[in-house]
């Protein structure tokens, strides 16, 4: 039992839709579909119906803990061979494969099977008390009312990423007619910060799911019949037979420790493993002893990184169609061999074919009764495909498939792609500590680690942890947040590494996660974004 509840996300307006749902008695599955729901609409770049997702549920009264996996799958008509023409190369943090003319990352080639609402009905049916109507309640209110544009909402519309030869969500928000007219003003600039943005089409479509009592209106009802439809208009892969077949599924956390914790989170095709790998790794250091933020933890961290992210980019991938070695990679005599590497100095080697912020949102929560929710969920990328009269945004996950055929994350039909969401659970003897998670593509898994590390070797509080200076490394460079000091980075390069300093104070991935000491949580919103945690008496 705990003495409160508290909910933490990315937004505040679903922080406020999940915060009345603990107020008004209801659970921490409740109160996550209330956030999850509003978040779809307040951050409509970053996740909703059209996107996909995994929700980390634990629920000690009822001996529940599992991960709920709603995740996209790739079109039937899709072969492993489809693209292998088009190939140009890979983005710099291996999120995604760059094809002529983007088609996978824009348009209706680059969509998924979206698999959110399922997972959502999933969740209420089995872990829920709440009415499916009143969850969607304050989502529908903000699509037709309108919400104001956000800081960071409107620093992603705007980001250029075609250094890296992606497109950019600007040329997305124009792909739709739809996208035009909710998200431009009519002389065609740009709605600013401070605009209200409404979108009455996304306000009917979830009042139409609302008043159906489920997901049937959608995976098989008149809802599904406009998805097929429109793609099939427009040269897109999913029909009626891939939204007809699409179920959700339930598997066991991954586990492993660091210095005595146990710690919960999402197996493949998730990113908790390799989470997991990397503090496995830094557990043979002694990281506390180490300046947070000095050369010496830079480079012990970048280190144990860049061997997380081999392993990752050649083990990752849908369970149903490759073998991931689960056991080795999460064995603690593994990680003491890749830790021996780094005491001796050598440094891994990245492979990039060529050549972030990723487009995801996280809400963790718990509630009195002890139950706790870790729930990442997403677009992947937003496609800029809409549906007319529909509203919401389809994922643009094609574009995270590797279009060479062997390949762990290669092309099938139906596979799940690898997700580098890591809903996080750490426990203290049989209580949980920490419920974190993060947006951030593969920037989540080295991100949720360092809050668990910041946490449990430095003893800070949440709201410090998630605030601490960051580092990456999912390639050949150290990506460096913007305070971390300049004579490190000065002794980094001086010593041959290449560094990548961020121009933003906060940056790399997004934490958001709850503390719970003493009965009593306390939630921290990562300042990077514009979210902010309540907690409940």
């Amino acid at each position: 039992m705990n003495r409160n509840a508290t909910i933490v996300a990315p937004q505040p307006e679903a922080v406020e839709a999940g915060a009345s749902v603990l107020e008004r008695g209801g659970n921490a599955i409740d109160a996550a579909l209330a956030c999850a729901f509003t978040q779809g609409v307040v951050d409509p770049q970053m996740s909703g119906i059209g996107g996909f997702g995994s929700m980390h549920v634990y629920m000690p009264k009822r001996g529940i803990h599992e991960i709920l996996e709603f995740y996209a799958l790739a079109p039937i008509a899709a072969t492993p061979d489809m693209w292998l023409d088009k190939l140009i190369g890979q983005s710099r943090d291996g999120f995604g494969f760059l094809l002529e003319g983007n088609i996978s990352e824009i348009g209706y080639l680059a969509c998924c099977t979206p698999g959110s609402l399922k997972g959502y009905e999933a969740a209420l049916k089995d872990y829920g008390t709440w009415d499916w109507a009143d969850l969607i309640r304050p989502a529908i209110r903000y699509a037709e009312e309108g919400f104001m544009v956000r800081p960071h909402m409107h620093w992603y519309w705007t980001k250029d990423q075609s250094g890296d030869g992606q497109a950019n969500t600007l040329d997305k928000l124009r792909f739709s007619e739809t996208g035009r007219r909710v998200y431009f003003h009519e002389d065609g600039s740009l709605r600013q910060v401070g605009d209200i943005l409404r979108n009455p089409d996304m306000g009917r479509t979830l009042e139409r799911i609302a008043k159906s009592g489920s997901s049937d209106i959608f995976y098989h009802g008149e809802i599904a019949q406009q998805i097929a439809d429109d793609f099939a208009r427009n040269g897109g892969l999913i029909g009626l037979e891939d939204l007809a077949q699409y179920g959700v599924s339930k598997a066991a956390p991954v586990w492993g420790s660091y210095r005595g914790r146990r710690i919960a989170s999402s197996p493949p095709p998730g990113s908790g493993m390799p989470m997991i790998e990397l503090l496995h790794i830094l557990e043979n250091f002694d990281i506390g002893s180490m300046r947070h933020g000095s050369t010496e933890y830079v480079r012990t961290l970048f280190e144990a990184m860049k061997r997380m992210t081999i392993d990752k980019d050649t083990n990752m991938g849908d369970p149903a169609y490759v073998d991931v070695p689960v056991e080795k990679l999460l064995s603690k005599d593994y990680a003491a061999m890749l830790a021996d590497q780094i005491k001796r100095g050598e440094r891994a080697n990245v492979e990039r074919l060529d050549l972030s912020q990723r487009d995801t949102t996280h809400i963790s929560v718990v509630d009195k009764e002890g139950n706790a929710v870790a729930l990442t969920h997403s677009l992947g990328s937003p496609s800029g495909a809409i549906t007319d009269g529909l509203g919401f945004m389809y994922n643009g996950l094609m574009a995270r498939f590797d279009p060479r055929p062997g390949k762990a994350a290669s092309i099938a039909p139906r596979k799940r792609r690898a997700s580098s969401a890591a809903p996080t659970i750490v426990f203290e003897g049989d209580d949980p500590s920490i419920v974190i998670g993060a947006p951030g593509g593969s920037y989540i898994a080295p991100t949720v680690a360092q809050s668990i590390v910041n946490i449990v070797d430095y003893d800070m509080s949440i709201e410090a942890a998630v605030a601490a200076p960051r580092l990456v490394g999912v390639s050949n460079s150290i990506d460096i947040c913007n305070r971390i000091r300049r004579s490190v980075s000065d002794e980094l390069a001086a010593d041959g590494y290449d560094v990548v300093r961020s121009p933003q104070t906060f940056a790399f991935a997004a934490l958001h996660g709850i503390r719970i000491d003493g009965g009593r949580s306390a939630g921290a919103a990562d300042p990077q974004r514009d979210g902010m945690a309540i907690s409940v008496e």
